[in-house]
C-alpha cells in the first residue's frame, strides 16, 4: 500500500504541476478514503470515479447519478470536491455542463490518476470469485433462455446477412476441409487434462466425435496410417464419455476476475487446425470484406476510434462477457450451407464444462476464451449482427454494394466494435436482442470521447493513460514484480511523466545494484534484453564485445528456465512434421525441455544494450 501511494502522489504532483492544479488536497482525501476502504478503493472505487468521469464527457454534463459516493460541496458546485481543480478545466462548476473548450491535459490527467489502479494483478476474495463463477452460470441460462425466444425472422435476417458476408470465407474453409488441407498444432496453454509442452505429442485420448472429420491414424495425429499397434493406448471416447473443458478463473481486475474455460488437448489441437484455415481466409485478399475484422492488428480500430472522437460519425461500442454470450446456436445457423466446416468446428466444439461448486453442465454458448475458435468465431457473429442491427437502422436490405460503402466505418477487432453513430442505438438494440450485453459505460457515440483497443481520444486527441499491472517490488528476487515496475518506469518516461520517472529510477536504483554495490541499471534500446532505463537520446555503451566489436552494458537480464519435458518416438516424429516453415527450431533442446516457464528470475551479465 505504501508504494502504491507513494506513486500515486508522484502522478498526482506531474499531472498538476502540467495542469497548473494545486493536488495537495486531493492527495489528503484520497489518502483518508484509503485509511477507512483499503485497496479497494485504488483498486474499484476510484476507476469508478473515472468510468464516471469518461461518461460525463460522452453525456456533455455531469449529473447527480454519476459519482455517487464523492462528496459534493458549495465550492465544488455541481462537480466532486475530489480532483475539482481537475474538473474544473473541464466542465462548468456552476451547471456542470461541459466546457466550450475543455483542456485536453485535464481530461488525460483524471483519468491516468482515476484508472491507473484498475487492472493490476491481483487475486480477488474468494466471495467476489464466487460471485464470477457464479455469474457464468446465469450468463449460460441466459443463452438458453434467448435461443428459446429468438423468432424465425431474427435468425433468417441473421442467417442472409451472414451468407452474404461470410460465403467466400466459409467455401474455402469448406473446401480445406473436404480436401484435408488442415495442420493442427499445439497451442502454448494449459489443457483440461494437465498436458504441458512435448506431453501434448504422445494424446491418450481422442474422441468419435473429432474421428469422423479428424481420423486420428490418417496422419492427424499418427504419423503415418499403418502403426495401429503403438497407439492400442488411446482411448477414443463416445459423446457422453468426453471430458468437459475445466472453468478456471484468472486476475483481471480486484473487482471481477476472469473466467476462461481449458479446453482438452485433443480438442485444443483440433481447433487450431480450422482456426488457421478461417483466419487466413479472413484475413486473405480473396476476402472481399477483410476489413470488417481483425485479429493481429488492432491499429485500425484505434485510427477508426480517433476519427470518431475527431468528427462524431463513429461510435465504439464495448461487451460486457462476450465471448461467454455467443449461442452456438446461432454459430449453427451462420453456417449451415456449409456441411465440411459446420461438421468439423462442431466436433471440435466441447460440449460440457466442469464448473467449480456446480459440477458439470452441459454449454449452450458456442466456446468460451480458451477456445482456439473463439476469437475469429465470435467476431463473425458479431460482424453479422451489427450489419443487422444497420440494416434495420437503414430500413432497407443489406446488399454487397451496402456493405462495401460500409468500409472505414465499422470494425470488430474481438469485442471492440466501431458502428457508424447514426445506427448506434440500432445496432445496439439488435445485440441485445441476440442475448449479448452492451458495456454502455464503456461504449460512446453521443460526446467526443472514444476508445478502442486500448487506446482513448478525446477530441482527436490521445488521452491514453498508463497502468500499473504489478505492487512495486520490495526486493530484486520478486522478478515479476521487477520487470513489471521497469516497464512502468519506461511507459512514464514515454509518456512524459517526469516526475513519475525521477521517483520510479530512485526506487529502482536501490534494488538494481550488484552484490557490491555496483548499480546495474543502465541506459538501454527498447529491444534490448537488458533491464534497464529507455532514453530518447539513445542507449549508451560500457564496453565492446572482443570478438563482434559491438556495444555491451552490465545490466540484469530475465531468465525463464524451461523445465525438462522429454519427447521420443512418434510424437518426436509428429512434432518434427507439423512445424511450420523451413528453418530448423531454434530452440536445440526442444526434446528435452519444453512448456512454459514455471518461474522467471533475474541475473547481472552483460549484453547488448539495443
Amino acid at each position: 500500500m505504501k508504494s502504491l501511494m507513494c506513486l500515486l502522489q508522484e502522478v498526482l504532483l506531474d499531472r498538476g504541476t502540467w495542469c497548473g492544479v494545486s493536488t495537495a488536497f486531493d492527495f489528503k482525501r484520497i489518502e483518508r478514503r484509503v485509511e477507512h476502504e483499503g485497496l479497494s478503493f485504488l483498486t474499484i472505487t476510484l476507476p469508478t470515479f473515472g468510468s464516471d468521469f469518461q461518461k460525463s464527457l460522452d453525456q456533455g454534463f455531469v449529473d447527480r447519478r454519476l459519482f455517487v459516493g464523492f462528496e459534493r460541496t458549495k465550492q465544488s458546485g455541481e462537480l466532486p470536491i475530489l480532483l475539482s481543480g481537475f474538473l474544473g478545466l473541464v466542465f462548468d462548476r456552476a451547471s456542470g455542463r461541459l466546457l466550450d473548450e475543455p483542456s485536453i491535459d485535464a481530461i488525460q490527467a483524471i483519468r491516468q490518476i482515476t484508472l491507473m489502479f484498475a487492472k493490476i494483478n491481483l487475486e480477488c476474495s474468494e466471495e467476489r470469485t464466487k460471485a464470477a463463477i457464479a455469474k457464468f452460470i446465469q450468463c449460460e441460462q441466459e443463452v438458453r433462455e434467448t435461443d428459446s425466444k429468438l423468432s424465425e425472422s431474427d435468425l433468417d435476417q441473421f442467417r442472409r446477412v451472414s451468407h452474404l458476408l461470410w460465403a467466400p470465407v466459409l467455401t474455402a474453409v469448406d473446401r480445406d476441409i473436404y480436401e484435408d488441407r488442415l495442420v493442427p498444432k499445439h497451442g502454448p496453454g494449459a489443457t483440461a487434462d494437465k498436458l504441458l509442452g512435448n506431453q501434448k505429442y504422445d494424446q491418450r485420448e481422442w474422441t468419435q466425435r473429432l474421428e469422423s472429420w479428424f481420423p486420428f491414424l490418417e496422419g492427424f495425429v499418427a504419423p503415418h496410417a499403418g502403426a495401429y499397434q503403438d497407439f492400442d493406448h488411446v482411448d477414443i471416447l463416445e459423446p457422453g464419455a468426453e471430458r468437459p473443458v475445466r472453468v478456471i478463473t484468472v486476475p483481471k481486475t480486484l473487482k471481477t476476475p476472469r473466467v476462461i474455460a481449458v479446453e482438452p488437448t485433443a480438442m485444443q489441437y483440433a481447433q487450431q487446425a480450422v482456426a488457421e484455415s478461417l483466419v487466413s481466409h479472413l484475413e486473405g485478399k480473396d476476402n472481399p470484406y477483410r476489413w470488417i475484422i481483425g485479429f493481429s492488428d488492432q491499429d485500425p480500430n484505434r485510427s477508426m476510434a480517433r476519427k470518431g472522437s475527431l468528427t462524431g460519425n463513429l461510435a465504439t461500442l464495448d461487451l460486457s462477457e462476450a465471448s461467454d454470450r455467443v449461442s452456438n446456436q446461432l454459430v449453427r445457423v451462420m453456417l449451415d450451407s456449409w456441411p465440411h466446416a459446420s461438421g468439423a468446428i462442431d466436433s471440435c466444439r466441447s460440449r460440457k464444462a466442469d464448473v467449480p461448486g456446480f459440477g458439470v453442465i452441459r454449454l449452450a454458448k458456442f466456446a468460451s476464451m480458451g477456445s482456439a475458435l473463439c476469437f475469429p468465431v465470435e467476431a463473425m457473429v458479431f460482424a453479422a449482427i451489427v450489419l443487422c442491427g444497420i440494416e434495420d437502422g437503414l430500413r432497407r436490405q443489406m446488399t454487397r454494394k451496402t456493405i462495401h460503402g460500409l468500409s472505414g466505418k465499422v470494425r470488430v477487432y474481438g469485442d471492440d466494435i466501431i458502428v457508424p453513430a447514426d445506427c448506434a442505438e440500432a445496432v445496439v438494440g439488435k445485440l441485445e436482442d441476440f442475448g449479448l450485453r452492451v458495456n454502455t459505460n464503456k461504449s460512446y457515440w453521443t460526446g467526443r470521447f472514444r476508445e478502442s483497443c486500448g487506446k482513448e481520444y478525446y477530441a482527436g486527441e490521445d488521452v491514453s493513460i498508463v497502468r500499473v499491472r504489478e505492487i512495486p517490488p520490495t526486493r530484486r528476487q520478486d522478478a515479476p514484480a521487477l520487470i513489471s515496475t521497469v516497464s512502468l518506469r519506461n511507459q512514464c518516461y514515454k509518456s512524459g511523466y517526469w516526475k513519475v520517472v525521477e521517483y520510479l529510477d530512485n526506487f529502482l536504483s536501490s534494488l538494481l545494484t550488484s552484490s557490491k554495490g555496483q548499480l546495474l541499471y543502465p541506459v538501454v534500446a527498447d529491444t534490448s534484453a537488458v533491464l534497464g532505463r529507455h532514453s530518447f537520446l539513445g542507449y549508451e555503451t560500457q564496453s565492446y564485445d572482443p570478438r563482434l566489436h559491438s556495444p555491451l552494458v552490465t545490466g540484469y537480464v530475465v531468465q525463464a528456465e524451461i523445465p525438462p519435458n522429454i519427447l521420443d518416438g512418434y510424437g518426436a516424429l509428429l512434432k518434427f512434421f507439423l512445424k511450420r516453415g523451413d528453418d530448423p527450431f531454434q530452440d536445440r533442446e526442444h526434446l528435452v525441455r519444453s512448456g512454459r516457464p514455471m518461474a522467471v528470475s533475474t541475473k547481472p551479465r552483460r549484453a547488448r544494450p539495443f
